[in-house]
Parts: structure tokens; C-alpha cells; sequence
């Protein structure tokens, strides 16, 4: 299983951390020891003093495909999820600012939060609404309408550069919101009115 994750697909998110707006989708990559073990506690680790959380809708890959047209690709998957993609902020800007890549700052253990799926006929993939809420409080709220690449689109895009694989997954981006965690929080993700997932931060 791979992970792939797209970045600035949400105009707002765009501006709230000051990015340019990409021509192309923002590609990287986390490694399967990126998954937080279901019922751990996100660990907040030691190398980063400002790791905020980043809500966004999974899919999950359901055949293997390579130049997959956009019109073929919603054969390539059945379920939809919410997870969350972990980012050390700070040790990121410091990256960027250097041009170099992200990997430390977005794949280190335990950075990708992968909820519960659902059987994407349960939904209306262009206006689907979701939430993460920190300690009962809404910190992010979205809808899929406001991607600038929706999921097919994304899809088609990966397959040119990866083959896609049965159970590989695909961040498909945050919208704005995004904040800081820290020991003691509880952040709890919402598909329409599912609660996919419920993390203790430590």
C-alpha cells in the first residue's frame, strides 16, 4: 500500500499559509508506517514544536490502473473515508525555505490518521460536507465542491506519474482551518453525519 497525498487543492488553505496556487496538483507521498495504528494515540514527536492537524477526504484504490482516462476512474473506487494528514509546520516552512522536500515534515510515523470507509453510493461526491472538531469545538469544515481538482480529476492526474494499486490510498486535500494540537486534545472527523474517526493527541 502506498499513500498518496495532494497538497493546495482548497483555494482558502491556499491562501491561509501565503502558497502559491499550483498549475498542476501538488503530489508527495507518506510510507505505510505513516498509518496511526487504529485506537493509538497520536504522539506528538519530538522534533517538531508545531504539528497541526490537516482534515481530508480518503479514497481508497479498488483495481490496479496506469493512464487511467478521467471518465474510467470512478471504476478504480468504491470507498470513501476522512483521515487526517499530520504536518510538522515548522520543520516544513524551514524545508520550503530551503527547497527541499517535505518528507520529514509530512511522513513520519504515526502522521496519517486513516478513518472509517464508506460506500461511496452513500454520497453526492461533488457537495460532500465535512468537519473535524477539536476538543467539541469546529476547527475545519469543508465540501468537495471547493477542490480544485475533484476526485476523478485526481485520479487520472496520479495515474500518469504511479500505477495505482488495490488498497492504495489518496489524501485528496485540506481546506482552511488548519491549527496546532497539543497533549490532551481530542479531534473527532465527520463525513456528512458519520463520525469516521476520534484521536487522542498525547
Amino acid at each position: 500500500m502506498k499513500i498518496i497525498c495532494i497538497g493546495r487543492n482548497y483555494a482558502k488553505h491556499i491562501e491561509e499559509l501565503d502558497n502559491e496556487r499550483p498549475v498542476d496538483p501538488v503530489i508527495f507521498m507518506k510510507p505505510d508506517s505513516a498509518v496511526l495504528l487504529k485506537k493509538n494515540p497520536f504522539i506528538i514527536p519530538p522534533f517538531s514544536q508545531d504539528i497541526h492537524y490537516e482534515v481530508e477526504v480518503l479514497v481508497k484504490i479498488n483495481r490496479i490502473g496506469k493512464f487511467i482516462d478521467k471518465k474510467f476512474a470512478p471504476k478504480y473506487y468504491e470507498e470513501i473515508g476522512l483521515g487526517i494528514d499530520f504536518t510538522a509546520r515548522d520543520l516544513q516552512s524551514k524545508l520550503k525555505a530551503k527547497g527541499l522536500p517535505w518528507e520529514k515534515a509530512k511522513a513520519f510515523d504515526g502522521s496519517a490518521v486513516i478513518g472509517h470507509f464508506y460506500p461511496k453510493t452513500h454520497f453526492d461526491l461533488d457537495n460532500l460536507n465535512f468537519k473535524l472538531f477539536k476538543n467539541n469545538q469546529i476547527v475545519q469544515e469543508g465540501n468537495t465542491r471547493n477542490m480544485l481538482w475533484k476526485i476523478d480529476e485526481i485520479i487520472a492526474y496520479v495515474s500518469r506519474f504511479f500505477t495505482l494499486k488495490i488498497g492504495d490510498l489518496i489524501f485528496t486535500g485540506t481546506p482552511s482551518g488548519v491549527g496546532a494540537v497539543k497533549p490532551g486534545d481530542v479531534l473527532v472527523g465527520a463525513l456528512e453525519n458519520n463520525e469516521a474517526f476520534k484521536i487522542n493527541v498525547r
